[in-house]
């Protein structure tokens, strides 16, 4: 049994080869990981500011109460809940989904699940 390589050159039904559909697979996948790195650090080195802070009991809860609220949620839940159910509490982010093109509705939610979800790790 031997790799047949040229497979990759093949058209792949929309006029571009499986390699470009993987390139741009790849592009993908690493602009949702850096985005989302900097969502979570960002928010989670506020939050983990918060949760050491003295004298402010309220703060320190909020910061515990995020942490706990992310980590005990499942990954696979709150993506459900990021791209179907919470742009129906907002009207502003209900507009602007259903106004852009589906997958940069789908590159925001994932970007704003991912961070939020790893912030709370930074967090801890």
């Amino acid at each position: 049994m031997t790799w047949e390589w040229q497979f990759f050159l093949n058209d792949d039904g929309s006029g571009r080869t499986y390699l470009q559909w993987m390139i741009d697979a790849w592009g993908w996948t690493l602009a949702v990981a850096g985005a989302s790195w900097v969502v979570a650090v960002s928010v989670g080195a506020l939050m983990g500011t918060l949760r050491t802070l003295p004298n402010s009991p309220w703060l320190v809860r909020l910061g515990n109460a995020w942490v706990e609220l992310f980590r005990n949620i499942p990954l696979l839940v709150q993506m459900f809940l990021w791209y179907f159910v919470v742009p129906e509490f907002i009207p502003p982010l209900k507009r602007w989904m259903v106004s852009t093109e589906p997958i940069y509705a789908q590159f925001m939610a994932a970007v704003i699940c991912l961070g939020l979800f790893t912030s709370a790790r930074v967090a801890e």
